[in-house]
């Protein structure tokens, strides 16, 4: 599954779906939003967009990426726009594999492939103002 969603993710059913009889290992990787605090600020909330045509066969094919450099018997790459309030999960990487190693490396590949290539951006929305994270300018004061 590779998809761009509105609604919360649902990371207990991702690793469910990746369950193999052939896999020893499924490995999640969840980026959460954190409190980030600067002075007397703080971030509040995230929000997300995607160019989502694009975004969701970037997803794809960093799936397909994986698939050929490792040996992999499930992948989901699940990445949510909109608000994401603390706590809450902004993307979700589940890997499946028959060894821990290649669903580790898979994981990590695949978040780090992500920033590279899938059309999402984010803004900080922090308590005086936010700020787009990334190549956009910021508009935070201070």
């Amino acid at each position: 599954m590779f998809a761009i969603v509105d609604e919360k993710i649902d990371v207990g059913a991702l690793i469910e779906g990746a369950r193999r009889p052939d896999c020893g290992a499924v490995s999640t990787f969840v980026g959460t939003t954190r409190v980030d605090e600067a002075g007397d600020n703080s971030v509040e909330y995230l929000e997300y967009e995607a160019y989502r045509p694009m975004a969701d066969r970037k997803l794809e094919e960093i799936g397909a990426e994986i698939e050929e450099r490792w040996d992999v018997g499930h992948v989901a790459i699940v990445h949510r726009v909109g608000r994401v309030d603390p706590g809450e999960a902004s993307v979700a990487i589940v890997v499946a594999s028959p060894r821990r190693g290649p669903a580790f490396e898979a994981s990590r590949y695949a978040i780090e492939r992500i920033k590279e290539i899938v059309p999402i951006w984010k803004r900080e929305v922090w308590s005086d103002g936010y700020v787009w994270v990334g190549s956009q300018v910021g508009t935070r004061p201070g």
